[in-house]
């Protein structure tokens, strides 16, 4: 049985509210889980102290069981001191692709033709 700890999203539209739960990776995201751990409201300041609340002894323990956290999650347990994760940086993903490339080459083209052209005259 393979142990997510993850989001299971509670709140009214547009309202969103979050428990930590443990769970059974295959059960649905809101379905059956194993242990609730704490809760997560986004819509509060991040410098909220009741933003996150979270029992940090059994996501510890169920770290410690092998429970995998989610992307999201491992990062609240990173706020919080439990887990230390390696910041992701991808630096190619904010270059512009294959297309918007032509276009600024085709538009400075066109703009060192006019400079010339301007230039001559």
């Amino acid at each position: 049985m393979s142990l997510k700890i993850r989001l299971s999203r509670g709140g009214a539209k547009k309202r969103p509210f979050y428990r930590v739960v443990v769970a059974d990776s295959r059960n649905a995201r809101d379905g059956r889980f194993i242990e609730r751990i704490g809760s997560f409201d986004p819509l509060k300041p991040k410098d909220a102290a009741d933003r996150v609340v979270l029992d940090t002894e059994k996501a510890k323990d169920w770290l410690a069981k092998g429970a995998q956290p989610t992307d999201r999650v491992s990062r609240l347990l990173d706020g919080l001191g439990v887990l230390s994760r390696e910041a992701k940086n991808n630096p190619k993903q904010a270059q512009p692709k294959k297309k918007a490339q032509e276009r600024a080459a085709a538009a400075a083209a066109a703009a060192e033709k006019a400079a010339a052209a301007s230039a001559e005259a």
